[in-house]
């Protein structure tokens, strides 16, 4: 049997099951944990809105846990005992311990040359791009070393960011202060997050309905166009979204190729930290722009 390039990714990647089928993609899920509430994998037997009910059952939100060095191990270790290649790229690693654990996974079986371990530096689609991107250059004939530096030129050129309705899952998640809660409540402010050197940050602080903050987006969208790799666009939200998917889409289509736009919806990883009523649209840039 011909060796293969075996493209892993994990369940942050946000892709859908179509496009994950199609490009024969493996996902290994993270895990999903609530405090007296149960442990579940990621996109196996918990989704978004089920995030949603557990949270407002049990008044707790859940916490999301890397996928350790063992899980690696037997995921890539069925396909290397095939003889295959085995590519990884998954959520980075300024925001999931992952990466480095399937650094180490791949180092224990002492044959470098049929592993790539890419740090993707961005989660959700804008992973899934990096992901697709590396099935192109696998379908295309590139070694597997060839891929990875196709792919890791890529990745400071990826364009993710979400607007969030509201701050209470950062808030009770620990990732922003109760005033700032309570100031973005009384002032209407609807945060545009976006990943920038491989962490999430606060961008942009659009006031009133949060439309605005949609608007900011699909205006940095066409500042972007003449710059942008438009042959992949993704919207993508964490469910409860009140048609603001349909919304971008209209608006974005308009300038690009409507069947290179996918509308996916976010795993629990985005659902969790941003809860319900995030949406991002996320590309890739041709060249580094200046933030």
């Amino acid at each position: 049997m011909e060796k293969e390039i075996i493209i892993f990714t994990d369940s942050t990647c946000d892709l859908s099951k179509d496009l994950i089928d199609q490009n024969k993609i493996k996902v290994i899920p993270l895990y999903v944990t609530f405090d007296n509430g149960g442990q579940y994998l990621d996109g196996v037997d918990i989704f978004s809105e089920d995030v949603y009910k557990k949270q407002e059952e049990l008044n707790t939100l859940p916490k999301t846990g890397a996928i350790n060095v063992s899980e690696f191990i037997k995921a890539f270790k069925e396909e290397y005992n095939k003889g295959n290649d085995i590519f990884y790229i998954g959520i980075g690693s300024g925001l999931s311990s992952s990466y480095n654990n399937a650094l180490l996974a791949s180092k224990e079986f002492n044959d470098e040359s049929r592993f790539a371990i890419v740090d993707g530096q961005n989660l959700s689609t804008g992973t899934g791009l990096l992901v697709l991107k590396a099935c192109k250059f696998r379908d295309e004939g590139d070694s597997i070393q060839e891929i990875k530096s196709k792919v890791e030129k890529l990745v400071p050129l990826v364009s993710a960011k979400f607007c969030i309705d509201r701050l209470d899952y950062l808030y009770k998640g620990g990732r922003c202060s109760g005033m700032t809660m309570l100031l973005a409540h009384a002032l209407k402010i609807h945060p545009v997050a976006k990943v920038i050197n491989n962490k999430l940050v606060v961008y942009k602080k659009p006031r009133g309905k949060y439309v605005n903050a949609v608007n900011e987006q699909i205006e940095e969208f066409k500042h972007d166009l003449p710059n942008m790799d438009t042959s992949c666009v993704f919207i993508t939200h964490s469910g409860r979204i009140d048609g603001f998917d349909k919304y971008i889409y209209d608006e974005i289509s308009k300038y690009i190729p409507k069947e290179n736009i996918h509308i996916t919806e976010a795993g629990c990883t985005v659902c969790s930290h941003c809860g319900p009523k995030t949406i991002g649209i996320l590309y890739i840039l041709n060249s580094k722009k200046i933030i």
